[in-house]
């Protein structure tokens, strides 16, 4: 594996509320979307979903011209399925990106939809991972 392996780890802060850190030090407050701020797993599976694609799409645009506005939002149907499990459906991201008026801003501009086009396609880890279905296996360390 290498250097392909990503993780992180997570602590159980109170009932249905998690701490989890990454490698580096960073930490987010995750809970079950009660009347507190934290974000929701189904949240940051959202979240996950636009800033990779935003990240792919404005590496490539900003090279052409510093945008203006760049923003998404990132929506989805949250199904409670007896039969099949809960899962989210009609995932879909929308930017709303502008640029300065001029070469450079007319650059990027024709430079977004293929960028869009590659990250959806080709670059970004996590839609493709969801769109893929790849499986996740889930076991208990039995250990005292």
């Amino acid at each position: 594996m290498g250097d392909s392996l990503r993780q992180v780890h997570f602590e159980r802060l109170a009932n249905s509320s998690y701490e989890v850190r990454n490698a580096r030090g960073g930490s987010i407050r995750i809970g079950s979307g009660g009347e507190d701020t934290d974000f929701t797993p189904v949240e940051l599976l959202l979240a996950a979903i636009g800033t990779c694609s935003a990240i792919d799409v404005d590496v490539v645009v900003s090279r052409r011209a510093e945008p203006t506005e760049f923003r998404a939002v990132v929506r989805g149907d949250k199904i409670r399925d007896p039969e099949e499990g809960n899962r989210m459906e009609n995932l879909a991201v929308e930017f709303t990106i502008r640029f300065p008026e001029g070469e450079d801003g007319d650059k990027a501009r024709e430079a977004l939809p293929r960028a869009v086009k590659m990250s959806h396609d080709r670059l970004c880890t996590v839609s493709r991972t969801v769109e893929l279905g790849t499986p996740v296996t889930t076991t208990v360390d039995e250990t005292t």
